[in-house]
């Protein structure tokens, strides 16, 4: 048996690319991005009464990581992306239908878009529903996830004065916060666990229309480089 969905609307994020992209939602308070809703959901009748809501879950697909052979096991990051667990046990991004799910902050809403914040969600991701966070029923006070217990362990982040200084200035060109956001996202460390970097290796990953550079000066430490517009 099978069944067809259709997208209610597409999420403009401020990541572009999925390097570097907190692996759950809420770790960046900073990434911030609209979802725009489509026809007949853009008219505002759906989303009335949202207002009286703070935080919504988004059921979306993994749009850039969809499979036709389903995975029985995966390879989560959080255990280093060296051992293999069954699918259902993780959230990786491999699913069997290419659904996920995540909680994100409501900033404001509009008749044909909602405005999020702490997101997970690349740019362009199609979201299947919305639905309203419910303390009392979603927070579950005595649940366990031996697995992952704990958020990851965060790292210092370090500036160049230069890439600090383009930081600022494109903040507020885009009226975002976007020293925060990538001082959030690069302290959960994006780099592969098996990598072991070297001071001359630099990094880099898109965040809204800029390319951010960094390198690793020692182990644990990341120094931002520079952060410069993206090529088109």
């Amino acid at each position: 048996m099978t069944y067809s969905v259709s997208p209610i609307g597409f999420v403009r994020s401020c990541f572009k690319e999925k390097f570097a992209i907190p692996r759950q939602p809420q770790l960046a308070p900073a990434a911030r991005g609209v979802l725009e809703l489509v026809a007949p959901f853009d008219q505002g009748d759906a989303v009335q009464g949202l207002e009286q809501v703070s935080h919504v879950w988004l059921l979306f697909l993994f749009h850039q990581a969809l499979e036709e052979k389903p995975r029985l096991k995966v390879r989560p990051p959080r255990l280093g992306g060296n051992k293999s667990m069954g699918v259902f046990a993780t959230r990786a991004t491999h699913r069997p239908n290419g659904i996920g799910q995540s909680v994100v902050k409501l900033d404001k809403v509009e008749a044909n878009r909602l405005w999020i914040s702490g997101i997970d969600l690349l740019d362009g991701t199609p979201v299947l529903d919305i639905k309203p966070y419910v303390p009392y029923a979603d927070i579950i006070d005595t649940a366990s996830n031996d697995i992952a217990s704990a958020p990851p362990l965060l790292i210092p982040v370090q500036w160049t004065d230069s890439a600090l200084q383009q930081a600022h200035g494109h903040a507020q060109r885009l009226g975002e916060p976007l020293v925060e956001l990538i001082e959030q996202c690069l302290a959960q460390d994006p780099r592969p666990a098996y990598q072991i970097p070297t001071p001359e290796r630099e990094y880099g990953a898109q965040f809204w229309d800029l390319d951010v550079r960094w390198h690793y000066p020692e182990t644990g430490v990341i120094r931002v480089l520079e952060v410069i517009p993206a090529k088109a």
